[in-house]
This record gives structure tokens, sequence and C-alpha cells, in this order.
């Protein structure tokens, strides 16, 4: 529609409709403005108006965060967070989604995913220096599947690796309600000094305003209103609302941007992501309660005869939007063309609270921006889902039947219990020689080189449980929280905020926005209680496709800081005479957990309840531990339960002959024992001669010690049941079937 509509024309409620704009809508924005907009200034309020740019659904619920606390230096609001480490430094992160664009077109969704929340942090002032991402992709029985993790992976890979930034750790999971709609989430992590942090703002009347980066064209057009409807199998797929990437192009903007900020010549500076030059430039307004004028004749194109509408949506990619003082101008530019750049002025910084923006000498822009960043918020009615109660029954006579062996065996079948490492090795994870371990671990660790007086070890996780929060809202964002900030401590790291990716279905529908609602009280209570705050995320919307959503999958990145050079606990054996213990509850809940999926082939039952004080009890034993310089180690109990950490420490150790000896506690479930789901709940793995201090430790801390076997070179896993064998497997074995489950993706 928009090469067929002159910029001028004025609009209709019809026009406004297909640009996703309701009826309700158009009928605000024409009492607001005191007349119907034109097309080219409709496309600006279907952009700014959509789920993606103004959380029209979910602000009022976000505001229920804590986001506050001594080491935030920003908060919500910005391109990213930012957090004080100490020594004159912060760290920045954020999470965005790219769900639907991946959806269209895998390797440039991913792709510019990336690209997208690499802008977010140096956007700050900040150097990217490590990148995680949450995937959620439906059945390997699916004839999509396939084809979108070998698209998804390819993108991510591409892009970060040849920007320079090592992706160091991730999560991945299969599910069938992802069938449609997978889940396309990445989080980024940059340093920068204090006193080097820059804004959004576009302050200071007769200051420039300067396009920078690369030319634009019509990719990408309508993103943001792409990105907040659900899709139809029946559609034609919109390949050009898909953004097309350039890393190469990425990097060369990073260091201009970053070499300017350093010379201290800008005063603002926002990146030019959803919606783009539409959202930078009247979110840059609002923040600094000033006008602008744009002469978008001066915007660099890559096309010809673009008009206003498609200049102001288009989300070509690697472009930013600054602000300077006159006289430092030309320095700006000739930094972006050292760096092969354009840097046009393209407007003024202008008194009042306007927009005003002109093409072939016509004034095709005249908007107040408050009308146009401060949307009427949807309210949306919610309702718990009808059938809860069925989704919490569980057969318990099906749950009884058949033995451990055969229970196991079908455990063992899960296809997201397997070796990562064909997925993570399209990943480069050690460029800029900061990473440290491998990156199959739950918890990534970098080396911070930057502050030679004070040693320092930066870590980042991310987590989410789809099945949990699908069954109980409430408790998995309370279990995300919880199971991150455990993942942190492991490494031996002290978690210090979080950012977010809460992935939902429709907003229209009742039910999700209790499942939102929800999730959202279970991630602030956890933060509470923990005193973390929240200082970014994005909320993604009209995840699903024919009518048939997603599950709620809220993903919770966290980074925790260490002082000091000590060395890190293994997640994995680090040799073949250990013995074992289970710190926690020896029984977890089977609610909501893999095995249930698989035992019983449907995902049900009430989730155990995470008691936030347990949490913290398990915070100070790995504390105290960490503080005895034990060699031990240690892996939580999450996903799959204590059968699959036990086997992934195996798996992941370095020694051929590895084996492993488990008895099952007498009085004890042994479903619940064997593979139950509760948080806190971990596997640690220590010398014997250190067993009576690992305990007394326990008990200082306040959390149950329980012995459950040993480690030895004996090449099988055995279970035990007072005191006679159960179950015996070769090792070799179980790890060729780990092994292989996903290299048919590569």
């Amino acid at each position: 529609m928009s090469h067929l509509v002159p910029d001028l024309q004025v609009s209709t409620s019809q026009m406004a409709k297909g640009l996703g704009l309701s009826g309700e809508e158009f009928e605000w924005i024409e009492k607001k403005l005191g007349r119907k907009p034109n097309f080219a200034e409709l496309g600006i309020f279907s952009a700014m108006f959509s789920e993606h740019c103004s959380y029209k659904s979910s602000r009022k619920y976000l505001k229920r965060f804590p986001t506050q606390g001594k080491r935030v230096l920003q908060g919500p609001g910005e391109n990213a967070g930012i957090l004080d480490i100490g020594g004159g430094w912060a760290v920045a992160f954020k999470m965005e989604s790219h769900n639907h664009p991946s959806f269209i077109e895998p390797h440039q969704g991913a792709a510019t995913g990336v690209g997208g929340i690499l802008r977010d942090i140096f956007t700050m002032g900040a150097r990217p220096i490590a990148l995680m991402d949450s995937l959620c992709f439906g059945s390997p029985k699916n004839d999509k599947t396939a084809s979108l993790v070998k698209g998804v992976v390819k993108g991510i890979g591409d892009y970060g690796n040849s920007v320079g930034v090592p992706t160091v750790a991730g999560q991945t999971f299969f599910h069938a309600c992802y069938n449609q709609n997978p889940l396309v989430n990445a989080f980024a992590l940059g340093i920068v000094k204090k006193d080097e942090i820059f804004k959004g703002y576009a302050s200071g009347i007769g200051n420039c305003l300067v396009y920078a980066g690369a030319k634009t064209g019509r990719d990408g057009v309508h993103g943001a209103t792409m990105s907040s409807k659900e899709f139809s199998s029946d559609e034609e797929l919109e390949r050009p609302t898909v953004q097309v990437g350039d890393p190469f192009t990425e990097k060369l903007v990073l260091e201009a941007t970053l070499e300017v900020m350093r010379a201290g010549l800008i005063v603002g500076i926002q990146d030019m992501g959803a919606a783009g030059l539409t959202s930078s430039s009247f979110e840059m307004a609002a923040r600094a309660n000033t006008g602008l004028e744009i002469d978008l004749d001066k915007v660099p194109t890559r096309e010809k005869s673009m008009s206003a509408y498609e200049l102001l949506l288009s989300e070509s990619q690697e472009r930013m939007l600054l602000v300077c003082t006159p006289e430092k101008l030309s320095r700006v530019q000739d930094i972006y063309a050292k760096w092969d750049l354009h840097a046009e002025q393209i407007g003024v910084v202008t008194v009042g609270h306007s927009v005003r923006m002109s093409k072939d000498g016509k004034q095709v822009v005249d908007l107040p921006v408050e009308v146009v960043t401060e949307p009427p918020r949807a309210e949306r009615t919610m309702m718990a889902p009808s059938d809860l109660k069925q989704r919490w029954f569980i057969d318990r006579n099906r749950l009884l039947s058949g033995s451990i062996e055969s229970k196991f065996d079908r455990h063992m079948e899960a296809f997201n219990f397997a070796n990562p490492t064909s997925l993570v090795e399209q990943f480069d994870s050690m460029v800029g020689n900061r990473t440290e371990g491998g990156t199959f671990d739950d918890a990534a660790v970098l080396r911070l080189r930057d502050i030679p007086e004070k040693p320092m070890r930066i870590a980042m996780t991310v987590d989410g449980n789809p099945r949990v929060t699908w069954l109980w809202p409430l408790e998995g964002g309370k279990r995300a929280v919880a199971e991150a900030a455990i993942n942190l401590a492991l490494k031996g790291v002290d978690p210090i905020g979080i950012t977010d990716c809460l992935n939902f279905a429709s907003p229209e529908n009742p039910e999700v926005m209790w499942q939102f609602s929800e999730t959202i009280e279970g991630i602030s209570l956890a933060c509470e209680a923990l005193g973390l705050p929240v200082i970014s995320g994005n909320v993604s919307f009209y995840n699903e496709t024919d009518g048939k959503p997603i599950y709620p999958s809220p993903m919770i990145g966290m980074v925790g800081i260490s002082e000091g050079r000590s060395k890190l606990a293994h997640t994995q054996f680090h040799s073949t005479a250990l013995e074992l213990a289970l710190i926690g509850s020896p029984e977890g809940g089977l609610g909501g957990s893999l095995f249930c999926s698989q035992w019983l082939q449907r995902d049900c039952g009430q989730p155990e309840e995470t008691d936030l004080k347990s949490i913290i009890r398990m915070l100070n034993f790995l504390s105290k531990l960490r503080s005895k310089r034990f060699d031990y180690s240690c892996h939580d109990i999450s996903d799959g339960g204590l059968i699959h950490s036990v086997l992934e420490m195996a798996f992941f150790s370095r020694f051929d002959c590895i084996g492993a000896e488990i008895s099952i506690p007498q009085e004890t479930d042994v479903d619940g024992f064997l593979f139950g789901e509760s948080i806190p709940r971990i596997v640690l793995g220590f010398d014997s001669a250190e067993a009576t201090e690992v305990e007394m430790l326990a008990n200082q801390a306040g959390v149950k010690f329980t012995p459950i076997g040993i480690v030895n070179d004996k090449g099988t896993f055995v279970l035990k049941q007072g005191g006679a064998k159960v179950l015996e497997k070769q090792m070799a074995h179980l790890k060729e079937s780990w092994n292989n489950r996903w290299r048919c993706f590569f």
C-alpha cells in the first residue's frame, strides 16, 4: 500500500485498519490532532502505536518490577540498563526478541536481532564484549524445524562472529508449541566507564540532528507493525518487512560511534531500531522535551524515489541518529568518513514539542511529540485458563506403573537432553580472549581486564522454563529468576541484576493477559527477595499462528560479578574418585517436569512452589563453599532432574572411563528423587577427605545434605535401591545417543 498512496493524502479509518490501528485509536488521533493525519503521518502512528514500540498492553504491569538499587545507573527506559561494578566502570546489558522476523527469514531475522541488540549496547557508550541467546524451536518432527534451526543458528553465528563479539552461552528448547512461531531472544553485555555513558536525548536548541551509518533502503518497512500481530499460514509472508543486516558495516559503525563518543563530540544518540527514523527521532525529542525539524531529502538512500512514508518506517540496519553542536559537526563527519560511513545533518533541535519533516520542499509531517509517544493504553481483560485444573491433573496410576529402567529409558529419549556442542560450535565463543570455560555451561564467565587495580570477573546466564510457566505462570516467573541466580552462584559470582525477554501470545486473549500478569508478579517477588533490580527488557506479544499460541515464555537474563582470580568450580566431574551429595530437598516436584512430559506424554501437574528463602540459603551455602577453595564439581538440578544433571557432569568430563553409582535414599519417592525438578537442588562432587567439612557448611547454611553415591572409573551408570542394583547402563552408549541428538541439524 505504501507504494501506491501519496504521502500527503488524507488518511481514512480503512487505511488505518490496514496498518494495524483500531478504529478507536484512529478516532483518538483525529481528536488529538484536530484533523485526520496524512498517509506519512499515519505510518508514524501505526509504528509507534504498535505493541512492539508502545507497550500499550504491558506497560502498567511492568511498573510492578523493582528497578532501583545501589548499583543502578540506568534503569528501564533507555536503549539498555547499566549497573555500577566499581572502579569507575559499569556494565550495560539488555535482552531483545526477533521472533517474527526469524520465522519469516530465519538467517536474516536472527542476524539482525544480534545487530540490533549490539547497537542497544554501544549506543549507551559501552563496548559489547559478549552475546548470549535463548532459542525455542518446534518439535523435531515438524517439517519446518530443521530449516529454522539451521537458519537461525547460522544467522547468529555469522553476525556475531563477523562483528567480533563472542557468543558465550545460551539456552535452546524444543517443543511443539513453537512449531509455527520460534523464539529468538538475543542478550548482549558491554562495559563502559561511568563518566562516558550516553543517552538518547535530542538536547540543546539549535543543535544538529545527524544521520550516521549505512544508507536507507526499503527493507524492514512495517517491521514493528508486523511484530505486533499474529501470523496466519494462509497469508503470504511479508519478506520485505525483514531487515537485511551487514555485520561488517556494523563493526565500522560500532568503532566510529565509540570514537566520536570518546572524543566528546555528541550530546545524544539512539540507534534506528524498530520503526527506524520514526522511533529514534520522536523518542529522543520526548526524552529531552524538545522539538525537531527534519529534511527527509537529506537522508542517504540506496534506492530511488523513496517516499517519506518509506524513509520514516524503513528498518534498514546499522544506522544511528546523533545530536551534536554545530561547531562539532565537521569533526563528527570526519570520523565517520574515516570509517567509510555517512554522517549527514538531516535536521535541527528546535523550541517547542513538535516534530516537523519535509520532503521535496513540502512539509509532510507536523506532529506533537506527546501524541505520538504517549498513545492510549490498551485495557485488556484477564481470566485464568478454564482448563487449569485439568492441566494440573497427573494420572497417578500411570505414574506409578512401570519399572525404574523403563522410566529411565523413556527419559533418556527426550530431545531436549542433548549435547549442544554441534550447535554452539557454530559460534565463536573465544574472540576477545575474555571467555573462561566452555560454552556448554549454564552460565558464562568473562575476565574483565579493564580495571588493573581491581581484578574482576563478569558472568551472565539466561534461563526460563516454558512448561512450568504454562502450568503456573507465577511459579514460572519465580523459578526463572531463582534458577538463573543459582547458575551464577555455581560459577562463583554474585548476581547483581536482570534483564528479561517476555514472550507471550495475543494480549487480546484474556488468558494470555492473566499469564502475563502472573508471570510479572512471580519475577518481581523473586527479584525483591534476592535484591535484584530489573534494569532493561523486552515484551514480545502476538506469538501465535492460526490461533495456536506458544507457551508463555519469560526468559531471564542475569548478570553477576566476582572480584579476584580464584579458581572456578568445575561444572563437570573433574575426577573419577569423587563422593556425591545432593544439596537441597532429596525429592523434587514432578509437576511440569520433563519426566511427566515423557512418561505421560503430556505437560501436566502443578509445579512445586519455589521457596525463595531456600534460594537465599543455597546462595549462602555456595558462597561459604567457595571461600574454602575446595576443588569440587557442581551442577544445578533443573530440566530433567537429578538423572540428567549427573549424566551431563559425566559426559562433559575429560575421562572416557567415567562412571557413577547413585543410591536412592530410603523412604524417598523414587520418581521425585530421580526426576523431580524443584529449585534449589544441586549435585555436588568432592574429595572424600572434605566430606565432613562440606556437610558442616551445609548444616550451617540451613540446607539439607544427602550423600547419594560416588563417581568411579568403571564406565557404567548404576542405580541402587536398598543396597540392591536396580539399573545398570553403559556410559558410552548413553553418551552416544546424547551426542548425536542434535547433529541432524548440522
